[in-house]
Formats: structure tokens, sequence, C-alpha cells
């Protein structure tokens, strides 16, 4: 078996790699769908590719992943390496969790950002919203046990609360702003975080989704008064989405200052970005995100070392779209016991999960997922269905 084309087509917004092989056999990958400029990146990994047999997904892995970086950078050797690993369980007829050693759940747990209806996750920033908006969350249908809000500098807050923290607001890019916060700033982000506790009303635990951008002594203050709070997790109070650097110190002192605990790592690339944050025990709980950080053997491998090391993991994914979901499964399945939860992976649009065909119809049941037994990630994309959502320029995505 050969590679014999690789293509990437943004269908409603979201990146969609496939890959083609000389039997006829396809695979696919999918990257964060707010990454349409990811495409050019993923077509130059093209060349280097073809001719090989995707079964040999390692192999494949170490002609490309030297090409990948820190968020948003790893997207697209991440999105190609789990289109191989879909076509590998194609050609072996099993799902690919039986590729990564077989599962040790049958089901598992998500977490939701926000809400499930709302595909932006567009947080809200004042106590009398953020109850009305988790108020109807815990109601949701799915169970969700676990809920991740947005608070701080992972909210509109810099933008919408006047005097928020001592600098402008910078306009631009995710995540530009950072800083010192106010007395203000400080007690809103307090007060926010009172509501969602009271709004949960013990239906599940909440998360933090906080930044990144906070200054080290506000960062300490704010996880110091959370340990009032029954909180899963403190996430990028420091560094985080986007940025090019870990912090390794810094989130170490974070976390020696309290007991609540502290995450981080959705924009950090491959095992060997994570090396130094595991090993001096710098956070309680890592989230790599499986499209940023080499792909779906790479966040199992960290995984396992997290385990070594007593800390937990809660994959980050938010954006991955339906076939991302369907991979996290396969992966999550196989994991250690220092998994809590994976990210639910929204779509972009309210069609995409009607163009994918071997989703389970009923998909989540008391915040968990089943795991299933197609072969490959366990879905595909529906030739017919999907055609005609093709942009103008990827209509030879199935040719």
């Amino acid at each position: 078996m050969k590679i014999i084309n690789l293509k990437c087509a943004i269908i409603g917004g979201q990146p969609t790699i496939r890959i083609t092989t000389d039997t006829g056999l396809c695979g696919y990958g999918q990257i964060e769908w707010f990454k349409p400029y990811i495409k050019p990146q993923v077509l130059l990994l093209k060349d280097y590719i073809l001719g090989e047999d995707p079964r040999d997904v390692e192999r494949v892995m170490l002609k490309i992943r030297n090409m990948g970086g820190f968020k948003p950078w790893g997207s697209a050797v991440s999105g190609v390496e789990m289109a191989l690993w879909d076509l590998a369980g194609k050609a072996a007829g099993l799902p690919l969790y039986r590729l990564m050693g077989g599962k040790v759940r049958d089901r598992v747990r998500v977490y939701v950002s926000g809400s499930r209806d709302d595909l932006h996750t567009s947080y809200k920033y004042t106590p009398e919203e953020i109850t009305k908006d988790l108020t109807e969350t815990v109601k949701d249908p799915a169970g969700f046990t676990i809920i991740k809000y947005g608070v701080g500098f992972h909210s509109p807050m810099p933008f919408e609360i006047p005097d928020f923290f001592l600098n402008e607001p910078r306009p631009g890019p995710p995540h530009l702003n950072r800083g010192l916060l106010t007395e203000k700033g400080f007690r809103h982000c307090v007060d926010c975080v009172e509501a969602m506790v009271k709004a949960i009303d013990g239906k599940a635990q909440l998360a933090l989704d906080c930044g990144p951008g906070w200054a080290l002594s506000d960062a300490i203050r704010f996880a110091k008064e959370m340990e009032r709070f029954p909180i899963l997790w403190l996430e990028d109070l420091l560094t985080g989405d986007r940025s090019n650097h870990v912090g390794v110190p810094e989130y170490k002192e974070l976390t020696q200052a309290t007991t609540t605990p502290i995450h981080t790592g959705e924009q950090i690339y491959l095992r060997h970005g994570f090396r130094e944050l595991i090993e001096s025990r710098a956070v309680r709980v890592i989230g790599p995100d499986p499209m940023d950080v080499g792909g779906l053997a790479e966040l199992k491998w960290i995984a396992e070392y997290a385990d070594m090391h007593s800390i937990q993991i809660a994959p980050h994914g938010v954006f991955n779209g339906v076939l991302g979901l369907a991979a996290m499964v396969q992966v999550s399945a196989t994991m250690p016991d220092n998994l809590i939860a994976f990210e639910y992976c929204k779509p972009p649009t309210d069609w995409w999960p009607d163009i994918v065909d071997g989703m389970p119809e009923q998909l989540i049941v008391d915040g968990h997922i089943k795991v299933w037994d197609t072969p490959g990630i366990g879905a595909t994309l529906n030739e017919e269905k999907t055609r005609k959502y093709l942009r103008p320029e990827d209509q030879d995505f199935f040719d």
C-alpha cells in the first residue's frame, strides 16, 4: 500500500485532510476550524509522504515531524498523523484503539466548554449572564459532569469591563492581553466564579479557562482564593493558547503556592515540549491538544509519561470538529487512569455532523461517549453529502 495523494479542503471553515492510497483506501484528518490558513502548510507536506506506506505511521512521521512547532504551527503535522492512523485502522479492519494497545475503558468522559449549542464558545462576562448561561448548560440532556468556563483573560472581560487591568486592551489576534489586574478586575473574576458555582449547584464539576496573560502575583492570589470552591483546574493562567513558550519555573512557583490544581499545555508541540513541565511537576494537570501536539500517538505517549509523574491529563480540543471527536474517543479509550476527560469537540456548523458516517446516533450519555468499533478513527466523510459544501477551489477533494 502506497500513498498517492494528500489533499486539504476547507469544509464549513474546517481544514480537512484526505490521504489516498493505490488500493483505493483513504484516511481523514482534521484541524481546528479557525485555522483555514494552515492549508498551504498541509500541502507542503505532500511531497514528503508520497510513495510511503501509511500503515508505517512512525516511519512517515519521522519525515515530517520536524516541520511543525508550537500552536498553531503543529496543526498540519498533527492532522496528517490522524489521517495516517485512520488509514492504518481501515487497512487492518480494526478500530484505532486496537492499534494503540487496546481499550482500558469502554466509555470516555467528555467535558464541555461553555455550552454544547454555543459553537463559538462565546463566554459571558457578568455574574448575571453567566448564571443564565450555566443554568441552561446543566440541563443539557447529554448530562455533562464537567463544565469549563472562561474567566479573566480567556473571556471578553478585558474589553467589556472598564478598568479591568492596568494596561489598555489590545485588539488583534486572540490572546494578546496581559498584565496586572486592578482590584476591581480581580474582584469581578471572583464574583463571576461564585456565580458559576451557584449556577452549577453541584450538578457538575467546574473547571476554569483563565488565560494566558495573568501576572504571576495575581495568578497566585487568584488560585489561593479559588481554594474555597470545588474547582477541578485553573487553565493557562500564565501561558497557554498561542504562547510560544511554556514558562515552567513560573508554573512551578504557582503550583507550589496553592492546593487548586493548575493546568496548561494546549499550545505545546511534541513530547519534548512537555518534558520539563512534567519532570519538574510544574502543574497538576496537562491539556495537550492532539491537533497541535503532533497527533494521536504523541498524545498517548505524553499521557503515559505524565502518569508516571502523578500528573493528570485533560486533553484540549474544543474546535477539532466531528472527525476530531471520533479520533479522540479512540485514543482516549487507551489512555492510563490519569485521564480526567477530553474536551467535547464542537463542529463549525450545524450541518457538519450530517456529512459524517459511522458515528453513534446517541453520542453522549451521562457525560460519557461509549467507544465504538468502526475501523480507523471511527467515522468517515459521506462523499455525496459533502460535495455540496465544497468550495470552488476544493471541488477535486474526492477525485
